[in-house]
């Protein structure tokens, strides 16, 4: 019984294997992402994945901003609507919340495992986005 050849590991520019260094710009969120793309020469993989978690933090951030304006906003809107309609009002805007960002963490766990598993993983919109800041 022959054992299966290795697994050839291909190295990033900064000595790591090219999935750990794409793992680590997702882990350290846009920090890592912004050193890792602004460290790494070589490897396109490893930039795709840190611009990706770049952009993939700075939407966590814009979405928070919005949601936290909403929010607000929605509660002085339902403090003027009868009792039972303002609580309506209010759980549908917790619904909301909850969903978007169980979306954005399931995201973020999906890249966290794909960068490891050495794939290139697109998210809609800004898997586009990072693949043309990379390709720089």
């Amino acid at each position: 019984m022959q054992n299966p050849p290795p697994v050839q590991t291909t190295k990033s520019s900064t000595g790591l294997d090219e999935n750990i260094a794409a793992l680590l710009s997702y882990i350290f969120g846009w920090i890592g992402g912004l050193i890792f793309f602004l460290i790494e020469k070589e490897s396109r993989f490893v930039r795709f994945h840190a611009m990706q978690s770049l952009l993939l933090n700075v939407l966590f951030v814009v979405i928070f901003i919005v949601l936290w304006v909403v929010s607000i906003v929605m509660v002085v809107i339902s403090s003027q609507l009868p009792g039972a309609l303002a609580m309506v009002v209010n759980l549908i805007v917790t619904l909301f919340w909850i969903a978007l960002w169980v979306g954005l963490v399931i995201a973020w766990i999906m890249c966290l495992i794909k960068a490891f598993q050495k794939q290139y993983f697109k998210l809609p919109i800004i898997g586009n986005m990072a693949e043309k800041f990379s390709a720089k």
